[in-house]
C-alpha cells in the first residue's frame, strides 16, 4: 500500500505540475520518498538506469532532430505538398494528412509528430478557411494517428524503445514483426476516423491563398541534407543495431550532425540562418530525470508484489492460448495506460511478463508485442494516458482550440477499442505466419 500510495501521489503531481515544477524533479522526489520508505533500495537504482538510459537519450535526440528540421521549414514544406496533392478535395486531404502523420511518427516518434504537425495543420487549415468543426476533426485525427501508428520501428515511440531494450529485441526483428502490424493499425485508423469525422470534412477547398512549398524553406542546407541523413539514419539502425550499438548513440550522432549543419559549425557559425536556441531549449531534458525517477517508483510496485500478481494473471491467460494472451495483454496494457500513464504502464507490463514462469515462447512473444500495442494505443482512452496528449491539448489551447476531457474521452472510447482490436488481431495473425 505504501508503494501504491507513492506511485499515485507522484503521478498526480506529474500530471498537475504545481507551480510549474518540472516532471523530472517531481518523479525524482517520488523516487526519493520510495527510497526513504524502503519500497526501493539503492541497489535498484543501477538496475532501473540500465533499463531506461538508452530509450531516454534516444527520445531526446529524436526531438532535437525534429525541432531542427522544423526550424528549417521541412515539415511545413511537407504539409503544403500534401494539401496540394489533394487537389482541393477534402475527402482526399483527410487521409493524406493522416498518412503524413503516420510517416512523421514512424521516423520522429509520436511526441515529435503530434507536437510539430498539429500547429502546422491548424495554421494551414485556417488559411484554407476551413470551419472550426473541420479543423477540430483534422486535429483529433492527427492526434489519434500519432499514437495508433507509432508501432513500426523501435524509435517510433518511447514505449517501443523501452520494451525493445528490456527484452533484447533487435531493431530488425522488431521491424519484421511490427511493420505489417502497423499497416493494419493505419488502415483501421483511416477507416474508423473517416466514419467518425466524415460529416465535418468539407467537400472542396481553394488553393488560391496557399503559399508555394518552396517558399517556406528557411534553411536550404539543412533541408537538402534531410532526406540523405534520414535514409542513412534508418540504415544505421538496422546495420549497427545488429552489432550492439545503442540506438541512442546512432540517433545522437545524427542529431549532432544536423545541429552542426544548422549552426554552420564548419564555418565557425558564419552563415547560420536559424537559431539553435529553440531545439536545445525545447528538447525534453526533464524526461531524463522523469524516466529514472518514475521507473524507480514503478519498481517499488514490483518489489511490493504488484507485477508478480500480474504475472500470475498472464500465466493463466497463456493457458488459454496465444490469442487470449494477445488480446488480454493488449487490452490490459491499454487500460493500465489510460489510468496510470503509458510510460509507467510499459514497465509494469514488461516486469510482469519477465516474471511470468509458465508462458510458452510463443505466448511470451505475443505478450511482449501486445504490451507495446496496448501502451501505444491505450493512452487515447483518456487525456492522462500520455504526457504527449496533455502537451497536445496545451498546444491546441494556445491556438484557440479547446478540447474538453469529456469530448476527448467520447472520441477516444468510440475509436480506440476498434482500432486496438484490429491491431491485436493483426499481430496474432502475423506471429502465426512468422511461426510457420
Amino acid at each position: 500500500m505504501t508503494a501504491l500510495a507513492i506511485f499515485i501521489a507522484t503521478l498526480v503531481l506529474v500530471l498537475w505540475q504545481p507551480r510549474n515544477i518540472g516532471i523530472g524533479w517531481i518523479a525524482l522526489a517520488g523516487a526519493l520518498l520510495a527510497l526513504l520508505t524502503g519500497t526501493i533500495s539503492l541497489a535498484d537504482i543501477p538496475i532501473v538506469w540500465a533499463i531506461v538510459w538508452d530509450a531516454t537519450f534516444t527520445f531526446v535526440a529524436l526531438i532535437i532532430l525534429s525541432l531542427v528540421l522544423d526550424e528549417a521549414g521541412f515539415f511545413e514544406w511537407a504539409a503544403l505538398h500534401v494539401v496540394r496533392w489533394a487537389g482541393g478535395r477534402g475527402a482526399l486531404l483527410f487521409p493524406l494528412v493522416i498518412l503524413l502523420g503516420a510517416a512523421m511518427t514512424a521516423v520522429f516518434a509520436n511526441d515529435g509528430a503530434i507536437l510539430l504537425l498539429t500547429p502546422i495543420v491548424v495554421a494551414i487549415l485556417r488559411r484554407l478557411e476551413f470551419g472550426e468543426a473541420a479543423v477540430f476533426a483534422f486535429v483529433l485525427a492527427s492526434g489519434f494517428v500519432a499514437d495508433s501508428t507509432s508501432l513500426p520501428l523501435v524509435i517510433s515511440n518511447l514505449v517501443n524503445i523501452l520494451s525493445a531494450n528490456y527484452f533484447g529485441l533487435t531493431f530488425d526483428r522488431y521491424a519484421l514483426v511490427m511493420l505489417p502490424v502497423n499497416l493494419a493499425a493505419l488502415l483501421a485508423s483511416l477507416l474508423v476516423l473517416w466514419l467518425a469525422e466524415r460529416r465535418a470534412i468539407p467537400a472542396r477547398y481553394s488553393l488560391a491563398h496557399l503559399p508555394a512549398p518552396a517558399s517556406v524553406i528557411v534553411d536550404r542546407l539543412v533541408f537538402r541534407a534531410a532526406f540523405p541523413l534520414l535514409a542513412a539514419l534508418l540504415t544505421a539502425y538496422f546495420v549497427l543495431g545488429q552489432r550492439g550499438v545503442p540506438v541512442s548513440t546512432i540517433t545522437g550522432a545524427a542529431a549532432l550532425l544536423l545541429l552542426g549543419l544548422a549552426g554552420r559549425w564548419h564555418r565557425g557559425g558564419r552563415g547560420a540562418v536559424t537559431s539553435l536556441q529553440r531545439p536545445l531549449r525545447e528538447a525534453p531534458w526533464q524526461i531524463v530525470l522523469f524516466s529514472l525517477g518514475m521507473y524507480l517508483v514503478v519498481y517499488g510496485l514490483r518489489n511490493a508484489g504488484l507485477t508478480a500478481t500480474l504475472a500470475v494473471w498472464l500465466d493463466r491467460l497463456g493457458q488459454s492460448g496465444p490469442l487470449a494472451t494477445t488480446l488480454g495483454t493488449g487490452f490490459g496494457a491499454a487500460l493500465l495506460s489510460s489510468v496510470m500513464n503509458n510510460l509507467p504502464a510499459t514497465l509494469t507490463g514488461a516486469l510482469a511478463i519477465g516474471q511470468s514462469a509458465h508462458l510458452t515462447a510463443a505466448a511470451r512473444e505475443a505478450a511482449i508485442y501486445a504490451n507495446v500495442i496496448g501502451c501505444d494505443l491505450g493512452p487515447k482512452f483518456t487525456p492522462i494516458g500520455s504526457l504527449a496528449t496533455l502537451l497536445w491539448m496545451h498546444v491546441l489551447a494556445r491556438k484557440g482550440i479547446t478540447v474538453g476531457w469529456a469530448a476527448y474521452m467520447r472520441f477516444g472510447l468510440l475509436v480506440t477499442p476498434l482500432v486496438l482490436l484490429a491491431t491485436l488481431l493483426a499481430l496474432q495473425g502475423w506471429l502465426w505466419v512468422l511461426g510457420r
